[in-house]
This record gives C-alpha cells, structure tokens and sequence, in this order.
C-alpha cells in the first residue's frame, strides 16, 4: 500500500488531504470530527483581533450542473466571529488531543507590526505547528486593510511575511488571492519575505446568480446582496493553472505549496500533487458531502499510486509541472485529426452539429438507405481541436489521432509564418 504521509514546509501530517480555514475548520468539535474521520490536517478558520468580526444571515450560494450538484460554492461569511481567547484555548486543547495531525492557524490582522507580533506569539504559545497568512479574503475584509488588499499589494505581503518570521519560530504559509492581474508576483513577494510555504487559491470574487423575482443577488440579506467569494468544482482549472505558473517560474523554483481550489476527489489530488502541490486543501467537497469523503480520497489515491509502481507522494510530485510551458514553446508541427468508430457512434449528431456551426465544417452527415445519419470525418479540414471529441456523448467514440509524425519540432519562435521569428538560433 502506498505511503501517504508528508512533510510540508517542516510540518508532518500522516496524509496530505488538509481542510481549509473556512466554516468546517472554526472550532473544536469540527476539528477533532475532522480527525476522527481521518484528515492529515487542518488549516484552522482565520483569527483575529478582539472583538471579533460579526457576520450576517443569510451567507451561502451556489451555482448547479444540470443534475442539481453543485458545482461552485459562494460565501460571504468573513473570518472568526468567536473570540480570540476562545479560539487560542481550544487550539491548545485539540493539538495536545491531536499530536500526529497537523494543526495550522490561519490569521488576519491590520498591517501593523505590532499587531502581528502579538497574535503570532500567541498561536506559537498553543503548540500549532504552522501560521497561515490570510492574504485573500475578498468581501468584507479589503475595506477593513486586509485580506485581498494585502494580497494584491506584493510589497506588503513582503512586509507582513517578514514580520512573522521575524517574531515566531513557526513556519509561515501565505494564502495567495487569485484576484490579480499575476499571481506570480505575489509568490515572489512571499518567497523574499522568507515565506516556508504558500497556499493557493483563495476565493474568487463573484455572484453565483439573481433572483429575477425580487430583483437581487444571492445570498439575500434584508433585500440586499455582495461579492462573495467562489469555490468549489468550478475553480479547479483556475486553481491548477496559478499552481502551476509558480511550480515553473525560476523565481519560486522550490517553494513549497499547498493547493487549493475545487479538490473533490482523489484524482483531483493527485492533479495538484503532479503540479509540485505537497498538501491539498479541501473545504466545499467536504461541506456538501461531510468529512468522511476523505475516506475514498486516500483510498483513491493509494490505489492509484499502487497501480502507477509509485510508492509514495514525492515519487510523482511536480512530474508534470516540466510537461506545462507557454504557448510560444509547443510544437508547431503537431497534429491531430479526430477519428470517429461507426461501432460506437449513436448517430445523434452532435459532433457534426457542434463542428458545421461553430467549427471548421471538417463532419460530413451521410445520409443511409434506413433514413438515419453517418458522420465522417474530412481529414482535410480537420483542426484538431477536440470540439467534436468533447461534444459526444458516448466515451471513446471519438479519438484524436496523430498524422505528420515524422516532421521535427517547430516552435512559434522559429516558424517562419511568425513575422517576429528569432531568425538564426
């Protein structure tokens, strides 16, 4: 059975499913369900200072796939509204009930050294193993001077970084907002600030949908609504994309990072891990569907490595952060056509439909003697674009096949249908 436990930034954790500082993550009674049910750790919910933040009702909203799941999760609820000597209290408690899970405090105060100082010192006392930074929280908190107004500014995320590394001997994750032109410039911020580690992403600024009826966003408070902040499913291509664009970039080049965004099952784990993640972070999967649902997420994943020969999470981490480049970089002189098997076909046409209005008309619809349709493939007009791949309703109907195999690779750089081609290299 392959071996799940991991070491993140210097914190041990018998496997790498975390739950984020969010509402699963905000006192005891969760926190230690949470580790009964087998999560490696938690990142507990953001403290601050006294008194604490008072939220509103209602909080939450969704968006829905066509079967009623959902898909993307928006809250408006903002940090701790418990006090932080409550907080402080049952932290201590948990880690000493806790020894082997992880056990790290998410925190947001003003930009002020001082104010830093003190809360820092503070979760150090409680034996936490780590601090998270909160450098993303986008409702609520920016007009307050924290959260995304700190994590849109890479000057003082270096700053406060410092600050706490400064003052506590704990190891320092900042929590990236992905509400920025490029959030490489903040990982950079954090990484000079002495950072251990960052954590990526934070929520994104959205509303899920209207009421037509009353004529306001969702969540409703008293006829009123706000941006809140989006996750779940919905975020994963956004999440793994900023994952990604710090694993590669030579000025991060060996940070550790803990991802999150959308992370609902074993191999959506397993995606981040392979884009150099260390440790996942989950928190809508586990709010819709409960804390046992990391149950099948290890399970899932040590068959998984079982079936790959990899023994243990280092074996396959960061093996496709190599395979990801910039476009200039891909081979021009790949292609691909599609293929479609009449044994699998449905004769539904969605292919065909899909690629004659909005594509590059390369399906032909050949009517049959019985009255039903045909459809091939014109390798002539075919692009390659895996529209009608993606349209089709029955799995592996359709297939990409690659042609001109024998032409060497081309870059975009090089190619002389580039009018700024580097010529000569």
């Amino acid at each position: 059975m392959a071996n799940l436990k991991t070491t993140f930034a210097g914190i041990q954790a018998p496997n790498p499913f975390w739950l984020a500082s969010a509402p699963p993550t905000d006192k005891a009674y969760n926190v230690e369900r949470a580790y009964e049910a087998g999560w490696g750790g938690v990142v507990w919910k953001t403290l601050g200072e006294d008194p604490a933040a008072v939220n509103v009702s209602s909080r939450y909203s969704a968006t829905y796939d066509a079967k009623g799941q959902v898909v993307g999760f928006n809250n408006i609820e903002l940090i701790t509204d418990r006090s932080l000597e409550i907080n402080l209290r049952e932290i201590e408690a948990v880690k000493k009930h806790w020894p082997e899970q992880a056990l790290v405090v998410s925190l947001m105060v003003p930009c002020v050294e001082d104010s830093w100082k003190r809360i820092v010192k503070l979760v150090e006392e409680t034996g936490a193993d780590g601090l998270e930074l909160n450098f993303g929280c986008p409702h609520g908190m920016p007009e307050r001077g924290m959260g995304a107004a700190v994590g849109q500014v890479p000057d003082i995320v270096e700053q406060v970084t410092r600050w706490c590394k400064l003052h506590s001997r704990l190891p320092v994750i900042v929590k990236l907002t992905p509400n920025i032109t490029d959030i490489r410039f903040s990982a950079r911020a954090a990484k000079a600030g002495g950072a251990d580690a960052v954590s990526l992403i934070n929520t994104i600024n959205s509303i899920t949908g209207i009421d037509l009826d009353q004529m306001v966003a969702r969540p409703i408070v008293d006829g009123k609504s706000t941006h809140g902040g989006y996750c779940g499913p919905a975020v994963k291509p956004i999440a793994l994309n900023m994952v990604s664009e710090i694993a590669r970039d030579p000025a991060t080049f060996g940070l550790p990072i803990s991802g999150i965004g959308g992370i609902s099952n074993w191999r959506d784990a397993a995606e981040f891990i392979a884009l150099g993640a260390g440790s996942v972070q989950v928190c809508t999967a586990a709010m819709i569907h409960g804390f046992r649902i990391v149950t099948e997420m290890k399970d899932g994943l040590s068959r998984w490595m079982d079936s790959k020969g990899y023994e243990k999470l280092e074996d396959f981490r960061g093996l496709a952060v190599a395979n990801t480049t910039d476009w200039k970089y891909l081979n021009m002189n790949y292609k691909v056509v599609a293929n479609i098997n009449d044994d699998s076909c449905i004769g539904c046409g969605r292919c065909y439909i899909s690629c004659e209005d909005t594509s590059h008309q390369a399906i032909a619809k050949l009517p049959q003697p019985d009255g039903s349709n045909r459809y091939q493939v014109i390798e002539d007009e075919c692009v390659g674009c895996n529209l009608c791949e993606i349209t089709c309703p029955v799995s592996a109907c359709i297939t990409m096949e690659q042609r001109e195999a024998d032409k060497p690779y081309l870059s975009w750089i090089h190619d002389e249908r580039n009018p700024h081609r580097e010529v000569g290299h």
